[in-house]
């Protein structure tokens, strides 16, 4: 994720191209209203406190909201875009509520909702 007001503002074409692959091959036959939503967000593998998980960048609250509620589909492409993730299947549903670069995400592994300062470094921290 980037620190960037809008994450559309810096070319994003690999995580676009990502987001796209996937929800043309895992999201096919799902409702439309998941696909369209879907579209509107941007896929990408981030680190939080060295471990790798999978990031789903929503435009709102109401988007990650609602995706957070349906996390099982999520689950097999962690599987399949890593095979080092040791079993966990980690996603976090996230979207930026101020300019201010702190994003408010739901996390699957303790399925609580958390702010995070940043997720490209290597070290991401939480702000609590």
């Amino acid at each position: 994720m980037s620190g960037e007001k809008n994450p559309h503002d810096k070319d994003r074409s690999l995580e676009k191209a990502l987001t796209n692959k996937i929800i043309d091959d895992y999201f096919e036959n799902s409702e439309g209203w998941l696909r369209a939503i879907l579209r509107m967000c941007i896929f990408s593998l981030g680190y939080l406190n060295e471990r790798t998980v999978f990031i789903v960048e929503c435009p709102n609250h109401a988007v990650a909201k609602r995706l957070s509620r349906k996390t099982f589909p999520f689950r097999g492409i962690v599987y399949y875009l890593t095979d080092n993730l040791n079993g966990c299947d980690r996603t976090l549903f996230c979207y930026q509520k101020n300019q201010d670069g702190t994003w408010h995400c739901f996390d699957t592994s303790t399925n609580s909702w958390k702010s995070l300062s940043n997720l490209e470094s290597s070290t991401a921290t939480t702000d609590s």
